[in-house]
């Protein structure tokens, strides 16, 4: 007998070797079969959809749970766009945190609304005798008033408080770490915004490092979600690069760096598991601090790496040679030079033609770059609604010959480069039905068309968040498709996005999200 069957529905598969159905039958989280297979079998529940869409539950192959979840309940400063109202938002959070001496975070932080960044010495007559810290959106920044300036080294680069990459790094590791409980509790938060969305299954980028890492001890929040039950979807988690530390051992295993244990991607299970080691080798658009190999248009300088360049090149080396998939951030095209290089590096002192590694982001990637994507068999991970949403700014500090070379989807597609959706929420909107329709509409929230040769079709586009996503994570054969075997992780959607006007897609209702073939999104469960 079926656990379930869902029946009378518009079923797009997403496998080319049956692309449409319309029943589906679910036994212990499994899917078992489709239509003739399964429409005579006995149920305990028989689900009709009334002609409803299904589709593989969207996969977000690059998101920050906890950062999501914990902006959802810190004190913001968006969307204030005037200096005093920054101020203002700031002092009301510092006169309810705490006493003198403690910390205050404040979140939504940018200073593209307000045409500079604010000082440590505006943040001193707001902060209360508070420690202020002033998160930037992007994650690549924040702003700090004199009390954290004087506990950190002179020599720190910082520009009047506001703190870039490293210089952040160092104001986090001033503190204590989040408790667990308390990541737990964003997380799960954050999770049940994705299922709302349609998403079942994320890869988590980066945990227990410095730049977004929330603790050392961070992936313990992530098991205490799953053994309470608490864990509402499957989560890949991805490592911070530094939190390989050099491991004495044997020489016959070939390499110098490890977690402890000697753990790597693919460790875990269904729910909980190890993907890609997260490695950052430049800072973002939105901060100015991607590296570029030519200035931003109307400014002096050509962004930043994280660290010295063969120190990256070490890094992603060393993580290739540990066994790891690598992520590795690179926004900019100079960034994207190094990161290409040292994948080539690694591949050649050890071959390993089933690494599925990703480039993450890859937000301006010139045409002769697209090339080397391939013949390494490197993936792109984008962000599409970054375009939506901050695209005007991109495409004016970028110009008009590098605008139309961002977050690209026909060129990679084009070159054989495996396209992957994901959001990076919570930087910007983390739908991934919005993301689809930016990815054929190439339009920004005002209109403005931009890369429009770099759109795909809808099809395209859904493939990147759902079989393109399960192949970044290596889910590929368990998830992507609503093929038998495979697990019944699907969304259901009031309408057919590869049928409705390319404008409607991004509204297109999630009327209920599948996890293990349970809604997920029942009421009293979101």
């Amino acid at each position: 007998m079926l656990c379930s069957r869902l029946t009378n529905a518009n079923i797009v598969t997403m496998d080319p070797d049956r692309p449409a159905a319309r029943d589906l039958g679910i036994w212990r989280g499994r899917i078992v079969g489709l239509d003739e297979a399964v429409t005579s079998l006995p149920a305990r529940e028989v689900v009709d959809l009334q002609g409803a869409t299904v589709l593989p539950g969207f996969i977000d192959s690059h998101v920050h749970l906890a950062w999501a979840g914990l902006k959802q309940s810190i004190p913001s400063v968006a969307p204030c766009e005037r200096v005093e109202e920054v101020l203002a938002a700031v002092a009301e959070a510092a006169s309810r945190t705490g006493g003198p001496g403690d910390w205050v975070d404040v979140m939504g932080y940018d200073q593209r609304a307000l045409g500079r960044h604010l000082t440590a010495a505006e943040l001193d007559e707001v902060s209360h005798g508070r420690k202020v810290f002033l998160m930037h959106d992007s994650g690549h920044g924040c702003v700090v008033n004199s009390a954290v300036l004087d506990l950190l080294p002179a020599e720190l680069p910082h520009q009047g408080g506001f703190l870039a990459e490293s210089a952040m790094t160092a104001a986090r590791r001033l503190r204590l770490p989040y408790a667990q409980a308390d990541i737990a509790d964003a997380v799960e938060r954050a999770a049940r915004t994705c299922l709302a969305e349609g998403v079942t299954a994320v890869a988590e980028a980066g945990i227990g490092g410095g730049l977004l890492g929330h603790s050392p001890v961070e992936l313990g929040a992530y098991q205490h979600l799953r053994d309470q039950g608490r864990l509402p979807l499957r989560v890949q988690l991805m490592a911070a690069g530094d939190t390989l530390r050099p491991r004495d051992a044997h020489r016959a295993d070939g390499f110098a760096r490890a977690l402890d244990l000697g753990m790597r991607t693919g460790f875990g299970d269904d729910w909980l598991s190890l993907g890609a080691l997260k490695i950052y080798t430049d800072g973002g658009m939105m901060a100015r601090t991607a590296a570029l190999t030519a200035p931003y248009a109307g400014m002096d300088h050509t962004g930043q790496l994280q660290d010295d360049p063969e120190a990256l090149t070490r890094l992603i080396v060393d993580g290739h040679l540990a066994g790891w998939q690598l992520a590795v951030h690179a926004i900019g095209d100079r960034a994207a030079d190094l990161a290409l290089d040292a994948l080539e590096r690694a591949q050649h002192l050890l071959p390993r033609p089933d690494a599925r590694h990703r480039i993450e982001h890859a937000g301006l990637i010139r045409p002769d770059q697209l090339a080397r994507f391939a013949s390494l068999g490197v993936g792109a991970v984008v962000q599409p609604t970054f375009l939506y949403s901050f695209g005007d700014d991109y495409a004016d500090v970028m110009g008009p010959e590098r605008a139309p070379w961002m977050y690209r989807g026909r060129g990679f597609l084009d070159h054989g480069v495996p396209l992957v959706g994901s959001s990076d929420r919570p930087v910007t909107d983390g739908a991934p039905l919005r993301a689809v329709q930016f990815m054929v509409e190439r339009a920004s929230a005002s209109g403005r068309r931009i890369g429009p040769r770099e759109a795909v079709t809808v099809e395209e586009a859904l493939h990147a968040y759902t079989v393109a996503g399960a192949y970044a994570c290596r889910w590929d054969d368990s998830a992507g498709s609503l093929t038998p075997g495979k697990r019944a992780d699907l969304v259901v959607l009031g309408d057919d996005p590869r049928h409705v006007d390319h404008s409607r897609i991004g509204g297109i209702e999630v009327v209920a999200t599948f996890v293990d073939g349970q809604e997920a999104t029942k009421a009293g469960k979101l």
